[in-house]
């Protein structure tokens, strides 16, 4: 297996969160010599569509994916204002050229203990999302997340309950893959090998630490944690995986707080040693 060099890589923003706007993200991206980028929504619309969209052709960059779209049980139900903000998603997305929107889909709605009910509306959601998406030919992946984020952030919390919801819906759909999210599972081998190379769209790195502070923004830098990045790298690339790897690290406590461009190189060294 290759070492990780920086023409394997993409510079998730939230790495950056705090530090640059998507403009000084892409420009960072063209003097380290990291091969693509991929903007959250936030930092996209705060820039521009159009002219973020021209900045990225202009620096040559690729865009594995637009983060985020889903969120479906934000208001209990699915409503026209959450349906129309994920066709907005998947404009943006095929306006920056992304390979796929990330669907970060929603945890519990406010005052609801009803996990299966979530599920539902979160299945129904990406359906919809979906019929649109193939018409302006943007892939839907989902993200699972680590079950502490079931209840808040996303009540899909394994491979293989993604893979369900996309042999369910078709074509069009497939996952990501957040080492984050997925080392702890026993089945994540087994589910990497059913996902196969059409539902691989996304491959995300940081590490967790062992004495995690934060359960959102405490993320470890490559190698100095306990996940063995390799062992899901080489997981991922034997089902024909060949996209970008894409560093995505919440680190309101350590990263965030550093020069982004001794973060980025940072980035380039771990990946190439640790990953």
């Amino acid at each position: 297996m290759k070492p990780v060099t920086a023409d394997r890589l993409s510079l998730n923003t939230a790495t950056v969160k705090t530090a640059w706007t998507l403009a000084q993200s892409i420009d960072g991206c063209a003097r380290h010599g990291i091969a693509g980028i991929t903007p959250w929504r936030d930092v996209l619309q705060d820039m521009g569509v159009k002219q973020a969209a021209r900045a990225i052709r202009d620096a040559g960059l690729t865009v594995p994916g637009l983060c985020r779209g889903g969120w479906y049980t934000a208001e209990g139900a699915l409503t026209p204002q959450v349906l129309d903000d994920n066709k907005r998603a998947v404009d943006e997305a095929a306006a920056i050229g992304a390979e796929c929107l990330v669907m970060v889909v929603g945890g519990l709605a406010d005052g609801s203990r009803d996990l299966i009910a979530a599920r539902s509306i979160v299945e129904e959601g990406l359906a919809h999302t979906l019929d649109y998406a193939r018409d302006v030919g943007v892939p839907i992946a989902i993200e699972p997340l680590h079950p502490m984020y079931a209840a808040d952030r996303a009540c899909i919390n394994t491979m293989g309950q993604a893979l369900d919801i996309c042999d369910r819906l078709g074509s069009g759909i497939g996952v990501v893959v957040d080492v984050y999210h997925v080392w702890w599972d026993p089945e994540v081998h087994a589910q990497i090998r059913r996902a196969g190379k059409d539902k691989l769209m996304g491959f995300q790195v940081c590490d967790w630490l062992l004495e995690t502070r934060d359960m959102l923004n405490d993320r470890g830098m490559m190698g100095d944690g306990i996940i063995n990045i390799p062992d899901l790298r080489a997981a991922v690339e034997a089902e024909g995986f060949a996209g970008l790897v894409d560093v995505e690290i919440f680190s309101s406590n350590d990263w965030w707080k550093r020069d982004p461009d001794e973060v980025l190189k940072t980035s380039i060294t771990r990946s190439f040693e640790t990953c």
